[in-house]
């Protein structure tokens, strides 16, 4: 079983219509809902019986704070209060220090150097994880940084979670897009962000069967695609959207 250390292990969505967002993602991604077991407010997001996503209201603190809706990633690390420690002497900001969720596991919610919010994880028995199929429809399958200065961004996070580089893509005017990888094949990419992007931020790509119908679903419910569809090497086509409440996203099909 591999080691789930550097990866990232789950994915939450923090939104101001919850039940909306239950609607728009089981419909664009396919994805089912179950409330999670415990008697907490919050909605797991599920391919078949598999959960693979959370889901739950934008804390009222945020809100105040002017913060979207969006999706955050959870990094698999062994001490999340040490891992906490060392992201904050390499410059990261702690917005929701190392706490436990009983029988589940332990978090925390941090900004990188460059403001871009991701958290830690250490699950009860984190030793059950098991990464889905590669193109597995309704996981989510790549993890993208849009950064201020990709090169500080990966030294940081290189630092902290030995991420590895990968291949280089020299897209033209939009500079380099830089593959990495946590000990295996690459999980992700990370690139300095369009000018019109105001803030560095992680995106996440979701599996979906068919990009072009994935599309249509995406603008019938209520979304709205930003770029895409389009072919990337390999033959494989993503879409970049965001959803009716604002959270960012995107979708990724294997080629035909």
């Amino acid at each position: 079983m591999p080691d789930p250390q550097g990866c990232f292990v789950w994915y939450e969505l923090m939104t101001t219509d919850t039940e909306g967002a239950k609607a728009f993602y089981g419909q664009v991604v396919g994805w089912g809902t179950r409330d999670a077991p415990g008697g907490l407010p919050y909605t797991l997001f599920t391919t078949g019986e598999m959960p693979v996503a959370g889901l739950m209201d934008l804390p009222k603190e945020a809100r105040a704070m002017g913060a979207p809706p969006g999706w955050i990633g959870y990094v698999a690390v062994a001490d999340v209060d040490a891992a906490a420690d060392r992201a904050k002497r390499l410059g990261a900001t702690v917005h929701v220090p190392p706490q436990d969720i009983p029988n589940i596991g332990r978090f925390a919610i941090l900004a990188d150097p460059q403001r871009a919010v991701f958290a830690l994880f250490r699950g009860a028995d984190s030793g059950k994880y098991e990464p889905p199929a590669p193109g597995t429809p309704g996981q989510i399958g790549w993890h993208e940084l849009l950064a201020a200065d990709w090169e500080r961004a990966f030294d940081f996070y290189a630092a902290l979670f030995g991420w590895q580089k990968a291949d280089a893509i020299d897209m033209g005017g939009m500079g380099t897009y830089q593959l990495f990888a946590a000990g295996g094949p690459p999980i992700g990419g990370m690139f300095n962000k369009p000018p019109m992007v105001p803030a560095p931020f992680w995106l996440y790509y979701f599996r979906v069967g068919d990009i072009d119908a994935a599309a249509g679903r995406v603008t019938g419910g209520g979304g709205q695609v930003l770029n895409g569809p389009m072919e990337v090497p390999g033959g494989d086509w993503i879409l970049n959207a965001v959803d009716p409440q604002g959270a960012h996203f995107s979708l990724h099909a294997r080629k035909a």
